[in-house]
C-alpha cells in the first residue's frame, strides 16, 4: 500500500562509495530496479568487503587521486545517473582544524566529486533517459549547521550544495539535471561510533521531531526519485531527508 516503485531497466548508474552505508543502499536500490550499477570503493577487490556486492560492478578508486577519478568519469560510453556519495570525516584523532587535514577533507568530499562529475559530462550527455541524465550529490546536515568537530567535512558538504546549484544552472539546457540529498542522522557504519554513546544519542534525538534515526533505504528512495522522469522539472534542489531535524 502507498509505496512507489521505480523502473531503471537499461539505465547505467555510477555510485561512488557504494560499498557500505547510504551508498550501498542507493546502489542496491538501483540494481533491484533493473539498472546496470557500478560502485567505487577503496579496497582492492569487491571480495574485500563484508557487504553483498552481488550484481554490482566494482571499481577501486581513491577520490583524492585526480587522474584516476577523471579516467573513471570518462570511461563510460553513456551514463544515465551519477551519485556522488563517497566521503568521510577523519575519526581516530585527526584534527580537521589543521590546515593540511582540512584540505584533505575538501579533496575527499568536494574536489574529487567535482573532477568526477565534470569528467563524466560527455557520457551524461550521451544518455537517452527520459527527463535527461541525473547527477545526485550526497550532502549533509553539516552543510547547514555548525559541527565544530569536522570543519573540513562541513565546509565540503556546504560546497557540494553550492556546486549542485551551479552545475544545475550550467547544464540545464544539456538535459543533465543536478540535485542533492541532505540526510539527517542515518544509521550507518559512519555514525555507529556516535550512536553507541547514550548522551550523544539523546542530544541528537532531541533535535529530531520524529524521535528516531533514519535508515539508509529512506535516503536511497529520495535519490532514486530525483533520477526518475517524475522529477524531470527538478534541478538545483537539495532534498532534506532528516526526520524534521532542521525545523527544531
Amino acid at each position: 500500500m502507498n509505496r512507489a516503485s521505480w523502473d531503471f531497466t537499461e539505465a547505467t548508474v555510477l555510485v561512488t562509495g557504494g560499498t557500505s552505508g547510504i551508498g550501498h543502499a542507493v546502489a542496491t536500490a538501483f540494481r533491484d530496479a533493473g539498472a546496470t550499477v557500478h560502485v567505487t570503493g577503496t579496497r582492492d577487490t569487491a571480495a574485500d568487503y563484508r557487504t553483498d556486492l552481488a550484481g554490482l560492478t566494482y571499481h577501486r578508486l581513491e577520490m583524492t587521486d585526480a587522474a584516476a577519478v577523471e579516467e573513471l568519469g570518462r570511461s563510460f560510453a553513456s551514463l544515465d545517473v551519477l551519485v556522488n556519495n563517497a566521503g568521510a570525516n577523519f575519526p581516530g584523532g585527526r584534527d580537521e582544524w589543521l590546515p593540511d587535514v582540512f584540505e584533505e577533507a575538501l579533496a575527499l568530499n568536494l574536489s574529487g566529486h567535482f573532477r568526477l562529475t565534470t569528467a563524466a559530462r560527455p557520457p551524461l550527455l550521451a544518455s537517452d533517459a527520459t527527463g535527461g541524465a541525473s547527477v545526485v550529490n550526497l550532502a549533509s546536515m553539516s552543510a547547514f549547521r555548525a559541527v565544530p568537530i569536522v570543519p573540513g567535512y562541513g565546509s565540503a558538504k556546504a560546497g557540494l550544495v553550492q556546486l549542485t546549484r551551479n552545475l544545475a544552472a550550467l547544464w540545464a539546457t544539456d538535459s543533465i539535471r543536478v540535485n542533492a540529498v541532505a540526510p539527517g542522522v542515518i544509521e550507518t557504519p559512519m555514525t555507529a561510533p556516535m550512536l553507541g554513546i547514550a548522551s550523544m544519542v539523546d542530544e541528537q534525538l532531541a533535535h529530531i521531531p520524529m524521535r528516531r534515526f533514519g535508515a539508509a533505504v529512506e535516503v536511497a528512495d529520495a535519490v532514486l526519485f530525483l533520477c526518475t522522469a517524475q522529477a524531470s522539472y527538478v534541478t538545483g534542489h537539495t532534498l532534506v531527508v532528516d526526520g524534521g531535524y532542521q525545523v527544531v
